[in-house]
């Protein structure tokens, strides 16, 4: 933990100081996912709440393709604009996939599946479900 009491990134991003690494991260993949349609974004901020990342993302896709093409697109800005080599998971599926961006997780959802799973109940306080759609 650093002073200011959150956790310094693992890795400079594309030249980018520990301290605001994150939020700018958070930035480009909230960008990202905007240009590429996906819809009812959703930020979740995990400080406090886990030492695992700073920041969750959650969004759909309308379909399994949408959501792959999503996901592919993600993958490649944050390398070629951060230099973040993400790892991933489900991308063949594509109902769910998952991207470790290191301080930001994403999930990129079918519409069912996130219906179905909830995540964001699972971080959220009940208060802000609503207030941080994108």
């Amino acid at each position: 933990m650093s002073a200011a009491g959150t956790r310094p990134s693992a890795t400079a991003i594309g030249g980018m100081t520990d301290t605001t690494g994150s939020e700018a991260l958070l930035s480009l993949i909230v960008s990202s996912l905007d240009q590429d349609s996906a819809e009812e974004i959703v930020t979740i901020d995990l400080g406090g709440k886990s030492s695992i990342a700073d920041h969750m993302v959650v969004c759909s896709g309308r379909s399994s393709r949408h959501v792959a093409a999503v996901a592919e697109k993600l993958i490649e800005r944050l390398k070629s604009e951060a230099g973040v080599i993400a790892r991933v998971e489900g991308k063949e599926a594509a109902d769910w996939v998952l991207i470790d961006a290191g301080d930001v997780i994403v999930h990129v959802f079918r519409p069912e599946v996130r219906s179905f799973y909830q995540i964001e109940k699972m971080w959220m306080p009940e208060a802000d479900r609503t207030a941080r759609r994108i």
